[in-house]
């Protein structure tokens, strides 16, 4: 492959102002690692969009090349667990936030950083997942471990539209689950419908300030809203039932109460996908290989070019993106 390759970097100013570009880099230009990554793809997450337009504090080291997901190919090792040729995947770590990231034709990690790409996946297949995806069986996972299932109720998924809403929509359907999909888009009922949602709601039901306690509707929720949503869902869990919240598309706030928690013994699961460790990322990545139908994942995913990341990064900030974006970097 060739020495030099394409980047976005993202700088500031003494005033703080904040810049992006596209340069040329060359290998010498990387930040430290022991393991290089041809970049085949990457996606645009609502994290990405949100360093690149600078509308949030996610970038914290200057320059930076941005995004937090990557796909690829090992074309040089001296990690003990990698050589030449391995196919792998880079969900987080710090990747794209504090460590130049995928935006580039060449990324160099930390081997630690890394997982195999499951052989059932090309790289596309694994952005068309990315932290989203990903994100979204970790809370699978953790509703599952709190023995939370299907025969217990239904489940409501917030930001139903969006990357980690959608994959879990599909995910949890699949798994046997009545799926109760919020989001703000009525237009995308059918589109939510084929991935498996059995209801369709409005996000103006939970948006607005609730009850501290009310009418139980759902046994369990994934929500990547925050906010006043976060705490209508539990303010509308049943007894017994459980909330994995991994998002802040609404607040970082938390308006809620302690009576779902006290009087209905609800649990809230906070989840992180960006420290996770290794092993809690194996069975992740393995379980969206077994659980997440390839039909359903073509679905949701949306191709660009490196030339349309920019672009892609306004449109989901701006709430104008369906399900995935996968960025072809071939």
């Amino acid at each position: 492959m060739s020495e030099t390759f394409r980047a976005i970097l993202v700088s500031r100013d003494e005033q703080k102002k904040q810049s992006v570009d596209v340069v040329v880099m060359a290998p010498d230009d990387l930040m430290d690692g022991d393991v290089d990554v041809a970049v085949e793809a990457t996606t645009v997450n609502y994290k990405d969009g949100l360093a690149i337009t600078g509308k949030a504090p996610v970038v914290r080291r200057w320059p930076l090349i941005p995004g937090i997901d990557l796909a690829g190919t090992v074309i040089r090792s001296t990690h003990a667990d990698w050589k030449t040729g391995d196919k792998v995947v880079l969900n987080g770590w710090g990747v794209g936030e504090t460590h130049y990231g995928a935006y580039a034709g060449r990324a160099r990690l930390n081997g630690d950083w890394l997982v195999p790409l499951p052989e059932r996946f090309s790289p596309k297949d694994a952005m068309a997942i990315g932290t989203a995806g990903y994100t979204a069986m970790l809370c699978v996972l953790a509703l599952e471990k709190a023995g939370i299932g299907p025969d217990r109720g239904p489940v409501i998924v917030t930001g139903a539209s969006g990357g980690v809403g959608s994959v879990a929509t599909a995910i949890l359907s699949k798994l046997g689950w009545h799926v109760i999909a919020s989001t703000g888009r009525p237009d995308e009922a059918g589109w939510l419908t084929d991935l498996g949602a059995a209801e369709i709601i409005d996000r103006a039901e939970l948006s607005e300030p609730g009850k501290p306690l009310a009418k139980e509707r759902w046994a369990a929720g994934v929500d990547a809203v925050g906010s006043h949503t976060l705490a209508n869902v539990l303010a509308a869990t049943s007894y017994g039932g459980a909330v994995a919240c991994c998002g802040l598309a609404q607040g970082m706030d938390l308006p809620a109460s302690v009576a779902p928690f006290i009087l209905r013994g609800v649990s809230l699961f906070g989840i992180d996908s960006v420290m996770a460790p290794k092993p809690r990322r194996l069975e992740a990545w393995r379980r969206l290989a077994q659980d997440l139908e390839p039909e359903k994942l073509r679905s949701i995913a949306t191709e660009i070019t490196f030339d349309g990341i920019l672009d892609a990064a306004r449109d989901i900030v701006d709430g104008k993106i369906r399900g995935r974006v996968v960025v072809d970097m071939t």
